[in-house]
């Protein structure tokens, strides 16, 4: 299996996330529930052991199917987070990116770079025009991974999305390949 250095040390890696880490994966989202839980609901989905199974064997599909993608964020050995590619429509060239991170890891840049990794995977090797970002417009974390990565605020879904009893604003963003191969050229 690939690992690709998030860091200059080596400590931080990204690596495909697959069914057969469902434990692993359940660990990582007990450690971190409450604090991925404010802003997603990756953590009111993966509750016990064949839940996480049955989550990591969706993105196996997808992956199979070409439709997502799914990478743990690793620090120092411990999957600490995790970015995706919740889906990916081959036919318009357009995915929507995801990250999130346990709080032991942010603050340190891994979901950012983690993200651009991704990014430029399915810009440059994949031939993808567009990458989307839905974040919930609290989620300032999350904007600033965003504007980052050179993204663009495209909108509001106002009230759009449900969560724990109360409706919450989107905020989509977006980069374009030409936009992000100018980005790359620019640092």
């Amino acid at each position: 299996m690939y690992a690709i250095p998030l860091d200059d040390e080596g400590t931080g890696l990204l690596r495909p996330l697959e069914p057969w880490q469902a434990e692993e994966f359940l660990d990582h989202m007990d450690r971190g529930r409450e604090f991925i839980a404010r802003y997603i609901g990756l953590p009111d989905v993966v509750t016990d052991l064949e839940s996480s199974r049955a989550y990591l064997r969706e993105y196996a599909e997808k992956a199979a199917t070409d439709s997502g993608r799914i990478h743990g964020i690793r620090s120092r050995g411990l999957l600490v987070g995790g970015a995706l590619f919740r889906t990916m429509d081959v036919g318009t060239g357009t995915a929507e990116a995801g990250c999130w991170l346990e709080p032991s890891a942010s603050g340190r840049g891994l979901a950012t770079r983690a993200v651009r990794v991704i990014i430029d995977w399915i810009a440059e090797e994949r031939g993808f025009h567009r990458v989307e970002w839905y974040v919930a417009a609290a989620n300032e974390a999350s904007i600033a991974v965003a504007r980052r990565l050179g993204m663009t605020k495209d909108g509001v879904l106002r009230e759009s999305y449900p969560r724990r009893g109360m409706r919450h604003d989107i905020e989509i963003w977006s980069v374009l390949a030409p936009e992000w191969r100018a980005g790359k050229r620019g640092s």
